[in-house]
């Protein structure tokens, strides 16, 4: 798995500019569990929705790694398991980002869902793009 981009991407959930609305539920639901105390976090990294789940091109969040930081469980069990190299694993938890994030899983989620029953123009167009790159989604 590769490190994260310079920049979270354009449709990111953890990114404020990003509009509410272009995920599924339960995608914004998986940012809430990195919040958790270490030992309750998921053991998995949460990789970048730019590239297929198997890809490889994929790459960890930048989003993620920019929120919560060298705090997660899922950097440290990939790292042990040989799913990341040590190198991604610095660059994971030195990342900062470039633009604004929300401050935990659970800001960004709540913003998310807020408007998932009508997402605005700018959330369907980047659902729209991310349909078009992704090849492992059912829309």
């Amino acid at each position: 798995m590769l490190p994260p981009a310079p920049r979270p991407c354009d449709s990111c959930p953890y990114r404020r500019d990003v509009p509410s609305g272009v995920w599924a539920h339960e995608e914004y639901e998986k940012l809430r569990r990195y919040d958790a105390r270490t030992p309750e976090q998921p053991s998995a990294v949460f990789q970048c929705h730019q590239s297929d789940a198997d890809s490889p091109r994929s790459r960890l969040c930048a989003g993620w790694v920019g929120c919560h930081g060298e705090n997660v469980l899922g950097l440290r069990v990939a790292l042990v398991h040989g799913r990341i190299d040590d190198a991604t694993f610095r660059a994971a938890v030195g990342y900062q980002s470039p633009v604004p994030l929300f401050g935990s899983g659970n800001e960004a989620a709540d913003h998310g869902q807020a408007e998932m029953c009508q997402p605005g123009a700018e959330a369907s167009r980047l659902i729209g793009k991310i349909s078009r790159t992704r090849s492992d989604l059912n829309t």
